[in-house]
């Protein structure tokens, strides 16, 4: 046990360990020293055996890969060069390769609802969808375990963290900024996974049943307040137009006994049983003067 634990310290520190495999304009440090004589072993009986069931041992050896997919290749535990294969067809040694299959389609998923402290300390529920895609198959495989489930729990942990910096009123209006500041940060942390994040909206934030109720409240009060305020304005408007015109019709006395005969008939048109009994202008000038006298 001893013997091996050294070989595997002076393997690891040869000093030709760490060349270099490109995919996709991207460098990958991969292992140069030799396997090994039991890998030459296993391999040479691999090659054997496939020799010796031809053609039946072509089913184990061609694969084929869909052309929104690509295959990463282990001999013997180590990345093997050329980086991912696909799409099409590839070429694997039974009981010495394996392979795992990355699919490049963008993918989306909810985020689920998510409980919030805002900074103003109210709880929301807030929850979101994803759009990310694999640029990076080799970093996928490589160098996260699950890197489907691991941007799905960085992206509820992200959300989580973006919003409790942020007020309420921020939350509801500014969804389209607080989306971007997600996809920045998501896509800075999945980089070295080879995922890309290319879009994060705010799906939905529901409130506290008590806090619409409170929201809703304040709303119809500011609503009924600019109502007030509207025919306030109105009156005043109008009776300033009524100033006008009494000014106007007192310069003519035959105008108001026109806008009187107006009225009149109106009056006559709408309500057909109703009984007028027209008065004189003359009779109520008459009066007027007395009235104030005797006040």
């Amino acid at each position: 046990m001893t013997r091996t634990m050294e070989c595997y310290e002076k393997h690891n520190n040869h000093p030709n360990h760490g060349g270099q495999l490109s995919d996709g304009g991207v460098s990958y440090k991969t292992s140069t020293d030799s396997p090994g004589l039991c890998a030459f072993i296993l391999t040479f009986i691999s090659y054997l055996l496939i020799v010796a069931t031809f053609p039946f041992s072509l089913c184990l050896c061609i694969k084929v890969v869909q052309e929104y997919e690509r295959a990463v290749i282990f001999r013997l535990g180590r990345l093997l060069k050329g980086g991912a294969k696909g799409p099409g067809i590839f070429f694997i040694v039974p009981c010495i390769d394996s392979y795992r299959k990355v699919d490049l389609r963008t993918v989306s998923f909810d985020v689920p609802p998510q409980e919030v402290l805002t900074r103003d300390s109210v709880t929301v529920a807030v929850d979101g969808v994803i759009y990310f895609s694999v640029k990076d198959t080799i970093n996928a495989v490589t160098n996260v375990q699950n890197y489907s489930h691991s941007t799905r729990l960085l992206a509820a942990t992200t959300l989580r963290n973006v919003l409790g910096t942020r007020n309420l009123a921020e939350i509801l209006s500014e969804r389209e900024s607080i989306s971007a500041t997600m996809q920045s940060s998501l896509d800075d942390a999945t980089d070295p996974w080879g995922v890309k994040v290319e879009r994060v909206e705010i799906k939905d934030v529901r409130l506290p049943v008590q806090l619409q109720r409170a929201m809703a409240a304040e709303a119809e009060a500011a609503r009924e307040a600019r109502a007030k305020v509207i025919a306030a304005e109105g009156e005043q408007r109008a009776s300033k137009a009524l100033k006008e015109a009494a000014e106007v019709i007192n310069e003519s006395p035959a105008a108001l006994q026109l806008r009187y005969l107006q009225t009149l008939n109106a009056i006559s048109a709408e309500n057909n049983s109703t009984i007028i009994f027209p008065l004189p202008i003359d009779i109520i000038k008459y009066l007027i003067p007395k009235n104030q006298e005797d006040d």
